[in-house]
């Protein structure tokens, strides 16, 4: 924690605990203020006011601000052989193997496989893990797979339409067939379940074991060039975008 940054438990100026959040600089956070753009704790606030950065609930434009600087939010590009937990008892290779630079203590949101590979998130934000992990949300996930080729148009419209696995039915949001090889194919699925092996298991049910699987992004987190065995922070646009999460979005993509 840097000397003049807030600090939880103690009260500062509102202009102050924004700018340290990354909003922008003081002046601006005060203009922002003043025009009637932020909230605090679901009132409008004024100049002057001062909040405790650890547990005030700000929004700025109806955008989640997270200011309590305790707070960890990480995009982790989790490599084929890593098991999701942070240590394995058989001594596999594990995420805390990778996490050395990470000063707080964090975990992980949801879990990948270990043959599978891919984004995974890192917090010690409880209430956002619920919100990602809780079904009622339905955070879509978006996977890249190699499967046997050709893929034709019945394997989207069935997965679309949705296929019985011995545990109930399950849906994709979307499908596409990225790139096709001999034979060999990419695709590409969304959906918004995180039963055990769904994705493999979906595939699998028409035709198109997986070979090879990748997350490439958590609801609007995207993989994008981070490496296998890297984190980086999530940015304020991310954060925002993941804090608006919820049961209207899912409700409004399942009826599209």
């Amino acid at each position: 924690m840097l000397p003049d940054e807030p600090v939880p438990g103690e009260p500062a100026r509102l202009q102050k605990v924004l700018a340290a959040a990354g909003v922008g600089s003081r002046r601006a956070c005060e203009e922002l203020i003043a025009d009637g753009r932020v909230m605090v704790d679901g009132a409008v606030a004024t100049l002057g006011d001062k909040v405790d950065p650890g547990t005030a609930v700000i929004y700025v434009d109806g955008e989640r601000v997270v200011a309590d600087p305790r707070l960890v939010y990480l995009a982790f590009n989790k490599p084929r052989g890593v098991v999701s937990t942070m240590d394995d008892e058989q001594g596999r290779a594990a995420l805390a193997d990778y996490l050395g630079e990470v000063d707080s203590r964090v975990f992980h949101v949801g879990r990948l496989d270990a043959d599978s590979e891919g984004l995974l998130l890192l917090t010690n934000d409880g209430e956002l893990a619920n919100r990602l992990t809780h079904p009622s949300y339905g955070v879509a996930k978006t996977y890249l797979c190699q499967v046997p080729g050709p893929v034709g148009k019945p394997v989207r419209r069935a997965l679309l339409a949705g296929v019985a696995l011995e545990d109930g039915p399950a849906k994709a949001d979307a499908f596409r067939v990225v790139d096709t090889a001999g034979r060999s194919a990419l695709v590409e699925i969304v959906l918004h379940e995180g039963r055990q092996h769904i994705v493999r298991r979906m595939l699998a049910h028409v035709g198109h074991p997986v070979s090879r699987l990748v997350r490439t992004a958590v609801g609007p987190v995207r993989l994008g060039g981070l490496k296998p065995g890297r984190t980086r922070p999530l940015t304020s646009r991310e954060l925002a975008a993941l804090f608006r999460t919820g049961p209207d979005q899912v409700s409004s993509r399942q009826s599209s």
